[in-house]
């Protein structure tokens, strides 16, 4: 099967290389995020020293976090959803463009579409009204023939399938869990995700949103809450893709460990 070239990093940070661009997304490249750690090996420095185009899906800090963006190139293109420009340029950061759902771009050989996602937008929680806040969102790439869609951390929606309308999906990239023993609203269990590749109809399927990141300790402790986590750092995609399989549907499920590339040899 034909795949770009493709690496999940971890949580939903992924390195393609399209249309003669190397791109990440949501970049997660410290041991910690506040009181989330690491709990797999850190990102390669060649995995991002020739990064020249940055996609943010929402401002979330364990998508957008300011320090992992302040290690890339300065040079790098960082585009974020429609509204959060200022405040990043605030923060220092010299190449920051923005995208709103239904607009497309052309970056050389790269057409990027930014379509809806079910999410909050504010920076730090839906319960807050003042602060950073912009719409979440995915992306659809389009390069060499191939069109990958990113979910970015989602609900499902009815708006899933207007996606699905818009073109063959060769590759989607969608979350499985996340960081912690439960998931809020706007998010997908390996159920929901099986849900979604039923509405997509993508020809492969690669699990992202897990097995990277929990709260410091967690995995560690003693009985049924660290057995819990130590579970839902690995089960996940293998449940993902046994619901798919259950389900009938033809989509090819790749579980990649984070660092690792995406090839058809991993496929569930």
């Amino acid at each position: 099967m034909d795949l770009p070239d493709m690496r999940f990093l971890g949580h939903s940070t992924v390195r393609l290389r399209m249309g003669g661009r190397v791109v990440l997304t949501d970049p997660v490249l410290t041991p910690r995020i506040g009181p989330l750690r690491r709990v797999v090996p850190g990102v390669a420095a060649e995995d991002v020293r020739d990064v020249d185009l940055v996609l943010i899906s929402h401002l979330h800090a364990d998508h957008l976090h300011l320090g992992s963006l302040r290690m890339l190139p300065r040079d790098t293109r960082v585009v974020v959803p429609r509204g959060a420009g200022a405040w990043l340029r605030g923060k220092g950061l010299p190449r920051i463009e923005e995208l709103g759902v239904g607009e497309q771009r052309d970056f050389g050989g790269l057409r990027v579409t930014g379509v809806p996602a079910d999410h909050s937008g504010h920076r730090w929680g839906p319960r807050l009204t003042t602060g950073p806040q912009s719409s979440a969102m995915g992306h659809l790439l389009e390069a060499d023939g191939l069109r990958v869609y990113l979910s970015g951390d989602t609900g499902l929606f009815d708006g899933m399938d207007d996606i699905a309308a818009m073109g063959r999906i060769d590759v989607a990239a969608l979350p499985v869990w996340g960081w912690g023993p439960n998931l809020g609203p706007g998010h997908l269990d390996p159920a929901g995700a099986a849900d979604a590749v039923a509405r997509l109809g993508a020809r492969v399927a690669v699990p992202v949103h897990w097995g990277t990141l929990a709260v410091t300790g967690l995995p560690g402790m003693p009985g049924p809450v660290g057995s819990k986590m130590r579970r839902l750092l690995v089960a996940p995609p293998y449940e993902f893709a046994a619901a798919v399989a259950a389900a009938g549907h033809p989509t090819a499920v790749l579980v990649v460990p984070p660092g690792e590339t995406v090839s058809p040899e991993r496929a569930r």
